[in-house]
Parts: structure tokens; C-alpha cells; sequence
């Protein structure tokens, strides 16, 4: 990575990846901590990787490296960027909610995720999505 990045953005993709031990996520991890970038996740997102098939201790272990950003009426503006982008439904909401939460971190900003191109169209060119 040629950049520095200041703020990692974990979307449920990205979260449950390191939930998971998914080794090029650690890799990626490792080289983020190693250059004091923060890693912050949405509340909301917790609620999509919380189910009964998680592993809730090392989950719980996870979100004790992170930030948590709260939902707040700020990230309701996710709204705006979901209809901006041209994407409608609850499909869309917790991707669009994340996305707020990485356009309002110190730059620069990557979201960590599976859903390259709609982090994109949500975000624009403001954010360097790195994919999972």
C-alpha cells in the first residue's frame, strides 16, 4: 500500500473475516496496526454479525480493538448517500450506514470489504475501498 492509511472502515464482511481468522485479513490487519492506522466499525454493524452462529468471544475480543461509532441522527444521513447512489431497500442500509461512517473519519479513509463497487458508488471517490 502505497499511501498511509489514517482510518480503517470494517463493514459486517470485513468484521466477520477477522471474526473468522480469515488469513488475508489478518495479513492486512497486522500491516494497519503496524502503522497506527484506527480501525472503527458502526454499531449497526455489530447487530448483522451478532447471530447464533457467531463466535461471540472472539467477537467480543474484536470490538475491544475498535472503535465503535454510535448510530446517531449524523449516520442517518446514510439515507441520503443510499438514494444518491441509486440504491433503494434494506439491502442497501447497512452498507450505505457504513459508508457514512467512513466519510466522516480522519482521512485517509478505507473501508475493508466485500462490496467494492457499491462502497464506491456510495462514497465516490473520497474513500479508497480496499476489497476483501
Amino acid at each position: 500500500m502505497s499511501e498511509r492509511i489514517e482510518t480503517v472502515v470494517l463493514d459486517s464482511d470485513g468484521l466477520s473475516a477477522w471474526i473468522a481468522r480469515d488469513r488475508k485479513l489478518l495479513a492486512m490487519l497486522r500491516v494497519f496496526h503496524d502503522t497506527d492506522a484506527d480501525l472503527v466499525i458502526g454499531a449497526n454493524t455489530i447487530v448483522e454479525v451478532r447471530h447464533s452462529r457467531a463466535n461471540t468471544p472472539r467477537l467480543d475480543w474484536a470490538l475491544s480493538r475498535v472503535e465503535v461509532e454510535p448510530v446517531t441522527e449524523q449516520a442517518a444521513k446514510a439515507a441520503e448517500l443510499r438514494k444518491g447512489a441509486g440504491f433503494h431497500g434494506h439491502t442497501y442500509a447497512i452498507a450505505a450506514t457504513a459508508a457514512e461512517v467512513a466519510l466522516r473519519q480522519p482521512k485517509p479513509v478505507a473501508p475493508l470489504t466485500s462490496d467494492n463497487d457499491d462502497m464506491t458508488k456510495l462514497c465516490g471517490n473520497q474513500i479508497r475501498v480496499i476489497p476483501l
